[in-house]
């Protein structure tokens, strides 16, 4: 089921579309010139809302209907690019900035054209040095043709477009912290509401996008609503840059149509090739870090955004992460907690102070191998008092790696229990260790 012609990953059928030159001759910045010149703001929102754009930076929302949100007749209005692409598993950003940067930044014009903005900030994970490079290139070459700036091609439209590089912290990938940073302050979550589109950047309407929501936005324009809508499902139309990782022959980005099997991308030749070494699939991460786990049986699962939410878990950010029988699952939740205790911002005390005992009893399990029989309880009731108490979605992020791995194989925690020398009549409470038995008992 590939794709005969990429979408947003189009140096696969055009090696040299980096190049501003061969990028024009592909049809590149035609969208943007016809749309400045013969479309209205509100024709693009419209028409992007009737193909069924969905954000691709995770929660899947439609493009449209949040560019609709907007207040009306309130200026000036930002567009931010969020290119912090900092979940684990996550790597589709880099490649469409480092191989079709052309296609993205027009593809933020055309989207702050939509939505009336005369400035656009692109907002770069701090590590992304070279691609930051790329884009300033890029965009002073935009500048050159008279395609940003002041009365772009004798429209009267002005628009301004930077790239500003954070300090690579994975809180900023959140949209209000972004602009917490983007402002100079501490990269923290505000509360919300008003929303962004409300009181954003600077306290104006602002709107949030993902690099590969906007890359779609070109050719959507220019292709119109019928051929865009030939991909995909219905409900989740369109094609997805799948970032695969882990026990996979061959890892990297594929861009494929919603509603590809699971399977298909894992095992295809094409494209994942299969489990290294042929051992059989354990835990499948289909969203990034921050997605309940899967495992061999959802092998089926189509991957858009109802499919996989019906098998129990989130398409997020379409990093899948795909690993065999040899990975621990009490490990593997420690290494992902540990990662998300790093990088709580400390606002709230529920993540704060959840992450830091998650880690600390996983830690005790996974790498010392000397666990209690109340850290089963213990383990559950840190990560409900976690869920849903959070003030971003960090700390709910953080609950899923320990809340799938008790799940899905509560038995190799219960083997970890024996091998300290515990009973079965332990483990399971008979022995006079209720959970309220458990409080104070993280040390």
């Amino acid at each position: 089921m590939g794709l005969s012609e990429y979408i947003v990953m189009r140096e696969l059928n055009h090696p040299d579309i980096n190049n501003f030159a061969r990028y024009q001759q592909l049809g590149g910045w035609a969208a943007y010139a016809n749309a400045l010149k013969t479309q209205t703001p509100a024709d693009i929102v419209e028409v992007v809302k009737a193909a069924g754009l969905r954000g691709r930076g995770g929660a899947g929302f439609p493009t449209g209907v949040k560019w609709g949100f907007l207040p009306r007749h309130v200026f000036p209005r930002y567009l931010l690019c969020n290119c912090d692409e900092s979940e684990p598993g996550t790597f589709n950003n880099h490649q469409i900035i480092d191989r079709n940067p052309h296609q993205m930044i027009e593809g933020v014009a055309l989207s702050a054209y939509a939505i009336e903005a005369n400035t656009a900030y692109i907002y770069m994970r701090g590590e992304f040095a070279g691609a930051a490079l790329t884009l300033e290139r890029a965009i002073a070459e935009a500048y050159q043709a008279g395609f940003l700036g002041k009365n772009i091609l004798g429209t009267g439209y002005d628009l301004d477009m930077y790239v500003h590089r954070g300090a690579g912290a994975y809180i900023c990938g959140e949209e209000t912290a972004l602009m917490e940073s983007l402002e100079g302050k501490i990269g923290q979550p505000r509360l919300k509401p008003p929303f962004p589109a409300v009181a954003g950047l600077y306290g104006k309407p602002t709107i949030i996008n993902n690099v590969e929501t906007l890359a779609n936005v070109p050719l959507i324009v220019e292709r119109g609503v019928e051929w865009y809508r030939s991909y995909g499902t219905e409900k989740s139309p369109g094609t997805k840059c799948f970032s695969l990782s882990g026990h996979v022959n061959r890892p990297g980005n594929y861009e494929l149509p919603f509603g590809v099997p699971l399977r298909e991308l894992i095992e295809s030749p094409e494209y994942g090739g299969g489990m290294r070494g042929g051992r059989p699939v354990k835990i499948i991460i289909p969203g990034g870090a921050s997605a309940p786990w899967l495992t061999a049986k959802h092998l089926d699962t189509h991957l858009d955004y109802e499919g996989v939410a019906a098998a129990g878990s989130m398409l997020g950010s379409g990093a899948v992460i795909v690993l065999n029988d040899t990975v621990k699952a009490p490990h593997l939740a420690y290494k992902m907690d540990e990662f998300f205790k790093h990088e709580s911002c400390g606002k709230c005390t529920p993540c704060r102070e959840g992450n830091h005992w998650l880690v600390k009893v996983l830690h005790r399990i996974a790498v010392d191998g000397h666990a209690h029989p109340e850290d089963i309880p213990t383990l559950h009731g840190i990560y409900n008092q976690m869920a849903g108490n959070c003030f971003c979605l960090l700390g709910e992020s953080a609950v899923m790696p320990i809340k799938s791995a008790l799940q899905l194989f509560p038995e190799e925690f219960e083997a970890v229990i024996a091998a300290s020398g515990h009973s079965i009549e332990e483990m399971h409470g008979k022995a006079g260790t209720p959970l309220k038995r458990t409080r104070g008992r993280f040390g």
